[in-house]
């Protein structure tokens, strides 16, 4: 008797560890699958700033989404379309740096770059911009809740 308990826990041990490798494994290609997600809506949100698409950027922002600007302002949803339908916030061109996402579970934290010729309030505000926004899954749609930008200074800086 004693061999056989031995054996099934041994078998039992065996598929519980199994399964839970499944599962990390499962996990992975989700959180992979999510990052690309999240950095595709990133582009869109970036081209939909360039094109004054407020449409999309409803879609993508959530009703409490708050931005902490580069002067310590601190942004709602309302003022960021307003401004961008306004023209008082333009992008006229921008290139993407790398976006680095981290999932846990229902939240994705991508931090990234973007090089931009832009305008606010009619002053240049061209060059590097570094940001990092946070997005929660709702409602089986990923939107943005916080984000913060801030003008990338010294060493590797471009403008």
């Amino acid at each position: 008797m004693s061999i056989r308990r031995t054996l099934l826990f041994t078998a039992g041990f065996a598929a519980f560890v199994a399964a839970a490798g499944l599962t990390q494994s499962q996990r992975d290609r989700s959180a992979a699958g999510t990052a690309q997600t999240i950095t595709a809506i990133e582009r869109d949100w970036l081209n939909a700033e360039k094109t004054g698409d407020t449409s999309k950027l409803t879609e993508i922002i959530a009703e409490d989404w708050i931005l902490l600007a580069a002067n310590g302002a601190k942004v709602t949803k309302a003022d960021e379309l307003r401004s961008l339908k306004s023209g008082e916030s333009k992008i006229s061109s921008y290139e993407m740096g790398p976006i680095d996402v981290k999932v846990i579970d229902n939240v994705a934290v991508a931090q990234g770059s973007d090089n931009e010729k832009s305008t606010y309030k009619g002053k240049n505000t061209s060059g590097k911009w570094l940001w990092m926004d946070v997005f929660v899954k709702r409602n089986g749609r990923w939107r943005a809740v916080r984000s913060q930008i801030a003008r990338a200074t010294g060493h590797g800086a471009t403008s």
